[in-house]
């Protein structure tokens, strides 16, 4: 039998490809590429824009202005009132009197004294005369309007009142003493030793002064506004008086102002506007005034004109007044998302379309070469006369060719700087303008719907000043 040769081939085989390798390999790489970007980059916070309502504090001081002025003694002697704080006058009213030898005087005090008990036990020459159901029924309705508004934050207005009270009762007692003792006024007077003194014009008597009786809605100053060691001088305490001393002063109009510093914004939202609801803080008491804006030492002022209530609050000559402007409505953001961004502003005149596209070009000439290359810039806000572009298209320095014309500009010649937060809706930071309606210590209300602004629901960067225009979010 015989043997035969074998002979083995060898076969080479194809490289086989193994797609389960390649998908493993390509899971490994994108996986190991996120993780080194999340420990390389900085995560940006976000915030999704909602609609929302602010309502601001709208409190501020006002100073209050009237047409007064003071009226001072024309003798030296003992003095008496016979009107009561705040009362209004004609001019037949006997308003004080002066006793330069002080024996009528001393009579009307001590009528004053006994009136502890309502009753006038003087030494007048007549029968002892009793309070009138009229006096008595203003006092009593005087106490009940002051304890239905009672509050106890303002407890020190209880010491005003209880003045005010005791000095109204003693100038009532006061006019009783002056019709009893009537005869002996009389010979006193002819005598030249009493002297009784009427308004030379009606009006409201006040028993007390400030300074502030010339002030003026036009000549006040800042100062005059501000000041903080503001004093009254209460003009009741004085027994005796001399000869150009003040001795009240007389209120001749119910029209009065109050003065109000405004911030800006406050005075440009209230420019179209010429009444406004405000309400007085130590007694809620609310009206409707009308008003007009005033400059003064580029401060804005709001002057109420009052037309009522001048007797409510004739003690005061600074009062806390609300506007009451209601609630500002519109986009909510946080305060931490709002940022500045400065911006290359282009004159509108310098633009053009170009080719069959409607978005505005720029036609930047070559330095060297002399040609002219189209751009077209991310338009982020406007003016009257300019667009506001950044520096994705253009640098500072860049020469703008005018359209049909051989005027030029440089780029950077004018700058500005807009308001507003970074939109990172597409993964990336886009600067987004925006227009402040209100704002407090943490949230601030926008304008919805506004041109380069933001919309509902829209993702922004929760921390604004730690973002660049079109820079990469990882969150």
């Amino acid at each position: 039998m015989s043997r035969k040769n074998k002979k083995v081939l060898k076969y080479r085989t194809g490289f086989n490809l193994n797609i389960g390798f390649i998908v493993f390999f390509v899971i490994i790489i994108y996986v190991i590429f996120h993780i080194f970007t999340y420990f390389t980059s900085n995560p940006v916070s976000e915030y999704e824009v909602q609609q929302g309502t602010i309502a601001t504090n709208n409190i501020y001081k006002g100073m209050i202005i009237r047409e007064e002025s003071v009226v001072y003694a024309e003798e030296s002697g003992n003095l008496n009132y016979f009107v009561s704080n705040g009362s209004k006058v004609a001019t037949s009213d006997v308003v004080y009197s002066v006793d330069t030898d002080g024996s009528i005087a001393t009579q009307i005090t001590g009528a004053q004294n006994d009136g502890g008990s309502i009753i006038l036990i003087t030494g007048a020459q007549n029968d002892a005369s009793a309070i009138t159901d009229e006096d008595a029924g203003k006092i009593i309705t005087d106490i009940n309007s002051f304890s239905s508004g009672y509050n106890r934050r303002y407890f020190s207005k209880v010491y005003t009142f209880k003045n005010d009270l005791s000095a109204q009762l003693t100038q009532v007692l006061s006019q009783n003493a002056l019709t009893s003792l009537a005869d002996t006024i009389s010979t006193a007077e002819a005598n030249n030793t009493f002297y009784t003194y009427k308004p030379t014009a009606p009006g409201i008597v006040y028993y007390g002064i400030d300074g502030y009786e010339d002030v003026t809605t036009d000549s006040f100053t800042l100062d005059q506004y501000n000041n903080t060691n503001y004093e009254e001088t209460d003009l009741t305490n004085n027994s005796t008086i001399n000869q150009l001393d003040p001795v009240y002063k007389l209120i001749t109009s119910e029209n009065w102002n109050i003065l109000i510093n405004v911030p800006d914004n406050v005075a440009k939202s209230l420019n179209d506007k010429s009444v406004i609801k405000i309400r007085f803080c130590d007694d809620d008491y609310t009206t409707t005034v009308s008003f007009s804006l005033l400059k003064k030492d580029d401060a804005f002022f709001l002057k109420l004109n009052m037309k009522n209530s001048l007797i409510r609050y004739i003690n005061e000559r600074f009062t806390n007044i609300e506007l009451v402007l209601g609630a500002d409505t519109g986009l909510k953001i946080p305060n931490s998302a709002i940022t500045k961004k400065e911006f290359f502003t282009i004159p509108k005149d310098y633009f053009t379309a170009s080719g069959d596209s409607d978005a505005s070009s720029l036609m930047i000439k070559d330095k060297s070469s002399g040609s002219v290359n189209i751009v077209s810039p991310t338009i982020f806000s406007q003016n009257d006369d300019f667009y506001f572009v950044d520096d994705e298209y253009l640098k500072d320095g860049d020469i703008i060719v005018k359209p049909d014309s051989s005027s030029t500009y440089r780029v950077g010649t004018d700058k500005d700087k807009l308001t507003g937060v970074y939109n990172i809706n597409k993964g990336y930071a886009v600067f987004k303008q925006i227009n402040v309606l209100a704002s407090n210590d943490d949230y601030t209300i926008v304008e919805a719907k506004t041109p380069y602004g933001i919309s509902l629901y829209d993702h922004i960067a929760l921390d604004g000043k730690s973002v660049k225009e079109n820079q990469t979010i990882t969150k």
